[in-house]
């Protein structure tokens, strides 16, 4: 099991559930996040083994402060979980929309190498430890009304596979863990049907046991991700008519929609 962690995204479903199993194990674990009151309570549950860090997550220099102060009490992580995500409808013929795609791309992707990067020198001179990043089922292929999310988590599992094949000889696990759909205020406001839903809770514990077995990719449910892999199969245009039939994901703005922290200065930053 995992000693020393560092989870972003920790205010959110996941990331809470990950966070309170790692600290219950006696983990250190670094909580990183938005919302310092869920992060108080998350921290209220082991003090000595936590500290509570603010950062946007796409700041390379808030993100390499908070890997220093970490390290400066705990020591080098055995455990990084880049988690910390957002998801939003997008409309390409919106001028609006492109700032939600902008800084979709800004936390989901380089959010997640700004998140590694402090911790990458330091792991390899250890010869080991285990990079974790959340992507989604969504990135495997194009949704309608969605492509702002699908093209983020389509390249951070692009980046993850060049991270693995990069940092292999040294010893490190790099895992790319693609959920489908979990219940999170990041699918409350969703409008169809979604097969397969997971708790939070549920999914972190089946995530932290792939890991523990050293798995570099990890679907949940299996059965959805098999289920994504069948769909992948048909034609596109086939493809599209099914799921153009769908409810879209509302976007920023509508309701349902989920905030997205630092689209603009009026928006609680929440994450």
């Amino acid at each position: 099991m995992f000693s020393n962690a560092i989870v972003t995204g920790a205010c959110g479903g996941l990331g809470q559930a990950l966070a309170r199993q790692l600290l219950a194990s006696g983990a250190a674990v670094a909580l990183v996040g938005l919302n310092r009151e869920r992060l108080q309570a998350l921290q209220d549950l082991a003090p000595a083994r936590s500290r509570i860090y603010t950062p946007d997550v796409s700041d390379g220099a808030a993100m390499q402060a908070m890997a220093d102060d970490w390290t400066s009490h705990h020591g080098t992580p055995d455990l990084v979980i880049a988690n910390a995500g957002v998801a939003g409808g997008f409309d390409g013929a919106r001028a609006e929309d492109l700032a939600v795609l902008r800084r979709m791309l800004e936390i989901n992707l380089l959010g997640v190498a700004t998140t590694f990067q402090p911790f990458v020198a330091p792991l390899q001179a250890a010869g080991r430890g285990t990079l974790v990043g959340i992507a989604s089922l969504a990135g495997r292929r194009g949704l309608p009304g969605n492509g702002a999310y699908c093209a983020s988590k389509a390249g951070l599992i692009v980046y993850l596979q060049s991270l693995r094949a990069d940092l292999r000889a040294s010893g490190l696990q790099v895992t790319t863990v693609s959920p489908g759909y979990l219940r999170t205020s990041l699918t409350a406001g969703n409008r169809f049907a979604m097969p397969g839903l997971l708790e939070p809770e549920v999914a972190a514990a089946r995530i932290l046991a792939g890991l523990t077995r050293g798995r570099e990719d990890i679907v949940l449910p299996r059965r959805l991700g098999w289920l994504s892999s069948a769909l992948a199969l048909l034609p596109e245009r086939l493809h599209e008519r099914i799921l153009l039939k769908q409810p879209r994901k509302p976007r920023v703005g509508e309701a349902g929609a989920t905030e997205i922290p630092g689209l603009n200065k009026n928006q609680e930053t929440r994450q």
